[in-house]
């Protein structure tokens, strides 16, 4: 390994649904300064959901100028740049990378009925053709979401919905490659950007390639698709116009772009094979790295092409997970002092005390936690959430833990997938994301899933951490084995027992009540 400079610096992004986070990370991984820059999420009926990639360059632009402002640190000290962004988005975009539309995001269903009729055969397995579907399972581990929220099923309804836009678009990219050409000029995605389209051979992790048997069955034209480099690799250097937005050097390194659950999965420090990490923000997730590409249909579990080379990692998630607190800030407690706080993440803060003056099982009330539809461990977007077992004695501070507990529900649900694809039981996670910072969460967690729980320090930088340390590696200043000493545990929490079997219970009703209500749910919210 080179000679380590503690005084060099990559600039990380990690854009997220919520908006950017922008740090300064060492090459011994201390992260000198972090920045924050809302944006903004239009929800349109049909199941539509949009983001402008203007307001998201404007933003982390703003954060970036902060953050080199705030750390003190000189620009000439910045050696590289490196992304990851909200995964399974789609920005359409001309020859010169200008957005032809509003970018169509991970939570956007309205290629549902398109992605159905293209991948449908004359026996239907899972709701796929059978040869289609052994064809992709084969070759790329997995198959395209029927709910229409991989970019594949963007892809198809802009070819339906905006032909317009369809056919003056220069290629489709996923936010992070988006921002890299922001950055770059080039028009480029690496082997773990790019899986959501289901269209790359993968079963050789060295040389993932496009394939034309599967651009076929997914209708994607492979003309409008980026080219494909290697993950943890240097793409190009930072343009003029680039950097004098950023306050960074022009012709200093950028990094291969990566999705959040690949980044995250290094930031977590969790990066051997078989450890694994959860994740709370916006949405959750289970993952870690494992040897080998596998595909669990049933559950929707799948690996995939790594951030790190020569690795594969566990792919699932769950639509809403941070976003339940929101929802109950924002509808129930929308005209009280809760919302209207000057500091938005106080209210986590007032939550984590409701929820620790409830007794486990908040008094009955139980929450489901599907707002958006769900991914893993079943693939339906219909699917709604709700409160459950509600009395006249209960309180908000009920439904404030009920919420807690029934996103540390789902989390078991994902856990029981995740043990069975890897033939193992974890004996711990380490936790990140904004979710991680709540202790009673924390506990929650250990509790419903019996494993103790490591609450990373610092978790809602897991992201801007692991995309640094990938660009580290691609500048020849990290090994993969220096990085889980440089990711600080900030606390373990230990199972309580003594709550067990009352979530046992209470997570068995949660399971059935999935079974009970999907069917209703499809018939209310089909679109």
């Amino acid at each position: 390994m080179a000679a380590v400079n503690d005084e060099d610096h990559v600039l990380a992004v990690d854009l997220g649904t919520s908006g950017p986070k922008a740090a300064l990370v060492s090459s011994s991984g201390a992260v000198a300064a972090s920045a924050t820059e809302p944006v903004s999420l239009q929800l349109l009926p049909g199941g539509g959901a949009e983001q402008d990639p203007a307001e998201w360059w404007s933003a982390i632009a703003a954060a970036s100028r902060r953050v080199m402002a705030e750390s003190g640190i000189p620009k000439q000290q910045v050696i590289a740049v490196a992304c990851t962004a909200q995964w399974a988005g789609t920005v359409a975009v001309d020859e010169s990378g200008e957005p032809l539309c509003p970018a169509v995001i991970w939570m956007d269903s309205r290629g549902n009925t398109a992605i159905r009729r293209q991948v449908r055969g004359k026996v239907p397995v899972l709701g796929i053709g059978a040869s289609k579907l052994a064809t992709l399972v084969r070759l790329t581990g997995g198959a395209p979401s029927l709910s229409g929220k991989d970019p594949v099923g963007h892809i198809l309804w802009l070819r339906e919905s905006r032909p317009d836009v369809y056919e003056a678009t220069h290629k489709f990219l996923e936010p992070v490659d988006w921002v890299n050409q922001r950055l770059t000029g080039r028009f480029a995605a690496s082997y773990d950007s790019i899986v959501l389209h289901w269209s790359t051979d993968n079963r050789v992790i060295d040389s993932v390639h496009y394939d034309d048997d599967l651009l076929k069955i997914n209708g994607l034209d492979r003309r409008k698709l980026p080219d494909l480099g290697p993950p943890a690799s240097i793409i190009g250097t930072l343009q003029h116009a680039a950097a004098e937005e950023l306050g960074l050097p022009e012709g200093i390194a950028v990094s291969t772009g990566t999705g959040d659950l690949h980044s995250a999965a290094v930031g977590s420090g969790a990066v051997n094979d078989f450890d694994p990490h959860l994740y709370i923000g916006t949405s959750s997730w289970i993952s870690c790295h494992v040897p080998y590409k596998k595909t669990a249909p049933t559950t929707n579990v799948a690996s995939i092409p790594s951030a790190i080379p020569g690795r594969y990692v566990i792919a699932d998630e769950h639509e809403t997970a941070g976003a339940c607190l929101t929802f109950l800030k924002d509808i129930v407690y929308a005209d009280d002092v809760l919302g209207t706080i000057a500091q938005p993440g106080n209210f986590l803060a007032l939550f984590d005390q409701a929820a620790e003056q409830t007794p486990t099982g908040s008094n009955g009330a139980m929450f489901t936690p599907w707002l958006n539809g769900e991914r893993t461990p079943v693939d339906d977007h219909t699917i709604r959430g709700g409160f459950h077992n509600l009395s006249l004695s209960n309180t908000r501070r009920d439904m404030v833990r009920a919420v807690f507990e029934g996103v540390a529900y789902n989390s078991r649900w994902l856990l029981d997938a995740v043990e069975k694809f890897c033939h193992k039981e974890f004996e711990s996670l380490a936790f990140i994301g904004g979710g991680a910072n709540s202790e009673i969460w924390c506990q929650i967690h250990a509790d419903v899933t019996g494993r103790k729980i490591r609450q990373v320090d610092r978790p809602v930088l897991a992201g801007v951490r692991g995309a640094s340390f990938l660009a580290f590696m691609a500048l020849g200043r990290m090994k993969l084995d220096d990085i889980p000493q440089m990711v600080p545990v900030r606390k373990v929490f230990e199972p309580d027992t003594g709550s067990r079997r009352v979530h046992d219970a209470r997570f068995s009703e949660f399971v059935e009540l999935y079974g009970k209500t999907k069917d209703s749910h499809k018939r209310l919210n089909r679109f």
